[in-house]
């Protein structure tokens, strides 16, 4: 693998019972890049998060992330891939019975090394970074969807990852949250050279966030390019994907 891929599928198959999900499935992520993915619903997008997280393995083929083959990993060296990969599910995925503060310190605990301050004020930084400031004491239950996804990102960024894997991330949100989360996503790239790989069907804000953009279909990644390129794509489930979501434009498309 090149030193400017975060992540790399090779070749990679995957069935659950006679349901194939991938073919010969070739993908390489670019350290640095925010790339999105897309795909009808049943293509196998989450399925690509979880190989990501060493979740599922391939049946053949190779997934390496940040450098590591995932299949040859024991528990311990895909402990070690996790802290450097974050997560953003799609439901957000706070527990409920912690308070903000304690879910955002969740992993950092875990991880143990954090003396109390020193463990307050990285909260109080991503908490701040994600314009949440000072709501360490509230509830889930205390905020809104758009807070929620934004205690998520905090949760997710704490430790300082080099890739953050995105699903769904502005599923039922507002325009105003929607735009708060995509340009969450560029300043992570831009601040912390974060890797962003975003699953999604929110085309407007994918197009704002995209450095390119890849298509899965037919078991396979059919198309990737640079996201101008890729909206002018010939391919005809290119365009016909993007013609079935209707897309509307984000305000102005982010500069080159």
């Amino acid at each position: 693998m090149g030193d400017d891929a975060a992540i790399t599928f090779e070749g990679v198959s995957k069935a659950f019972g006679p349901k194939a999900i991938y073919a010969g499935l070739d993908l390489r992520v670019r350290r640095g890049e925010v790339l999105t993915i897309l795909g009808s619903s049943g293509s196998g997008k989450s399925v690509m998060l979880k190989m990501m997280l060493g979740l599922i393995g391939a049946d053949s083929g190779r997934v390496l992330v940040a450098g590591d083959d995932l299949a040859t990993l024991d528990e311990v060296g895909l402990r070690q891939v996790h802290r450097k990969v974050g997560m953003l599910f799609q439901n957000s995925a706070l527990f409920d019975s912690m308070n903000v503060f304690d879910n955002v310190s969740y992993a950092l605990v875990e991880r143990g090394g954090y003396e109390e301050a020193a463990l307050r004020e990285r909260v109080r930084q991503v908490l701040e970074m994600v314009g949440l400031p000072g709501t360490e004491t509230m509830m889930p239950n205390e905020l809104s969807g758009g807070m929620k996804k934004r205690v998520a990102l905090a949760r997710a960024v704490a430790e300082v990852p080099d890739i953050l894997l995105y699903d769904e991330p502005t599923t039922g949100l507002d325009p105003m949250n929607v735009r708060r989360i995509s340009e969450l996503i560029l300043r992570l790239r831009d601040e912390l050279h974060v890797t962003s790989v975003v699953i999604t069907h929110d085309l407007a804000s994918a197009f704002f966030v995209s450095d390119r953009m890849a298509m899965l279909a037919d078991r396979r990644i059919t198309e990737i390019a640079d996201t101008p390129r890729f909206r002018e794509s010939a391919r005809p489930e290119v365009q016909e994907f993007l013609g079935a979501m209707q897309v509307v434009s984000f305000g102005q498309e982010r500069a080159p």
